[in-house]
């Protein structure tokens, strides 16, 4: 579990298929704390930790995470949002993340508002549901709270959030441009709800 609060942004080192995707993944986490087989969210997909070094740590990313995630974070210079687990009596600063990616979305709008950006994303039409104003997403693994959401002309559904000055400093979310593809995951409590409302209507 995760809460979407970014630790630190780190940078993939190499990329090397093997059976899996492996990443060696620079990052500025103290590694004597991180433990071989410890949960890591990269961009909001979690990763495990299968190899270290002194500024390193190595994860596989599964073929089927590569295929459910933005492609784009999978290669070398890339830069991720990192985050290690929950742990029991730290501080839930955003919301619970699972660290399972339920979609990719595109950025489609970006423009300034205040000093802040106010930033729109096209996501698929069945997360539609799943997503509220003044509800919590995670975007690259960042906790956002949602500004609005509705259905688009498209078939897809548009969601807004804004992006403040100290979360674009510390994210790589200061970095989107229109046409980017990101990692989205909805509430889990609204994953649920609707799964049992599906469930209900058979």
């Amino acid at each position: 579990m995760f809460t979407g609060i970014v630790t630190d942004v780190g940078t993939v080192r190499s990329a090397e298929q093997r059976g899996d995707l492996r990443l060696v993944i620079e990052s500025g986490y103290d590694m004597d704390g991180v433990d071989l087989g410890a949960s890591v969210a990269c961009s909001g997909a979690c990763l495990t930790v299968v190899d270290k070094g002194d500024d390193w740590f190595a994860v596989d990313v599964s073929g089927e995470t590569v295929s459910k995630t933005a492609a784009d974070h999978w290669r070398e210079g890339a830069r991720l949002n990192l985050e290690r687990s929950l742990r029991l009596g730290d501080e839930l600063g955003g919301h619970i993340v699972t660290g399972h990616v339920d979609a990719v979305g595109e950025v489609v709008r970006i423009r300034p508002e205040g000093d802040s950006k106010r930033v729109g994303i096209s996501v698929p039409r069945a997360l539609g549901p799943m997503i509220a104003a003044k509800g919590s997403i995670a975007l690259e693994g960042v906790s956002m709270t949602v500004n609005d959401v509705c259905d688009a002309e498209d078939g897809t559904t548009h969601v807004s959030v804004n992006v403040i000055p100290h979360t674009a400093q510390h994210t790589t979310l200061g970095e989107l441009a229109q046409g980017q593809q990101l990692n989205v995951e909805v509430d889990v409590l609204a994953r649920y709800i609707d799964r049992m409302l599906a469930a209900r209507s058979q």
